[in-house]
């Protein structure tokens, strides 16, 4: 698969197009989420290796939702067995998918345990605060106040934002390109780090679009009095967001590499016009 450098106003655009095939089939895409929330909920359950088990889907998830992108731009109806599909490629990919799953969930637990390091624990001390009643708010803000939980943060995000990187495409190099775990993660994070004026504006698109939504909410429930109402409707637009950001994530692939094969992505062309 050849890479290709994009404009950073592509950003933009891959947020848009998220929308778009979002709204022109939102019943496929909840379902799609729904099914996703439900393997949360089943697997934080199982003691043990629920977590770990959860965590190395993730990079599966992000691409059967590239899966049903791709057939909504090809003008096909998306299914919910999008999320399977991956599964069904031939064992070399299916090998390289587990590979990349259980790095995932490696990396993850490391950057947990050096976070954790940092701050002597002093995230867990908070988290464990917050839900208890008894909890005084002085005894909150002492904790807040904490230098090591400030450093702590910065290194989780930090780290978890490079850890995207060689992730980000991966999946999709996997399925798509036939490459092997190691040569996915190279790909997709020299993809990145080449298109980073576009990710950046991706990044700063959908920080806009949650804080547009907030804006709006707050405002529209304080003018009907009813301020408290504010919570319970993100509720739900927070899954609705969660689910349009996954089903953009093709289109930052589909931009950022082009393959002559038919099996390849399609390329970043015009959506066909709705039924």
């Amino acid at each position: 698969m050849k890479l290709k450098t994009v404009p950073a106003r592509d950003g933009a655009l891959w947020v848009r197009r998220g929308f778009i095939v979002f709204f022109r089939h939102p019943m496929i895409y909840t379902g799609l989420f729904a099914a996703f929330m439900f393997l949360v909920f089943v697997l934080v359950m199982i003691p043990l290796i629920g977590v770990p088990l959860l965590l190395a889907v993730l990079p599966l998830v992000s691409l059967g939702f590239m899966v049903a992108t791709r057939a909504v731009v090809e003008g096909r109806q998306p299914t919910p067995a999008a999320l399977i599909e991956p599964l069904r490629t031939g064992k070399p990919r299916l090998i390289a998918l587990v590979q990349l799953g259980i790095a995932y969930a490696a990396a993850t637990f490391c950057i947990q345990w050096l976070s954790d390091v940092v701050d002597g624990g002093a995230l867990d001390a908070l988290l464990e605060a917050l839900p208890a009643g008894g909890t005084t708010p002085a005894a909150v803000a002492d904790k807040l106040s904490n230098p090591q939980l400030g450093i702590g943060l910065v290194l989780r995000f930090g780290l978890a934002a490079l850890l995207a990187l060689p992730f980000w495409h991966a999946p999709a190099l996997v399925h798509w390109g036939a490459q092997s775990a190691g040569k996915a993660l190279f790909f997709s994070t020299m993809a990145c780090w080449r298109n980073r004026g576009a990710f950046v504006l991706y990044v700063l698109t959908w920080g806009a679009v949650i804080m547009v939504f907030a804006l709006l909410a707050n405002i529209v429930f304080a003018l009907l009095g009813q301020a408290q109402w504010v919570a319970i409707a993100s509720m739900p637009a927070s899954l609705m967001f969660s689910a349009i950001f996954y089903a953009s994530l093709y289109f930052t692939f589909a931009a950022c590499f082009v393959d002559d094969a038919a099996a390849g992505p399609a390329p970043l062309a015009p959506l066909p016009p709705a039924a």
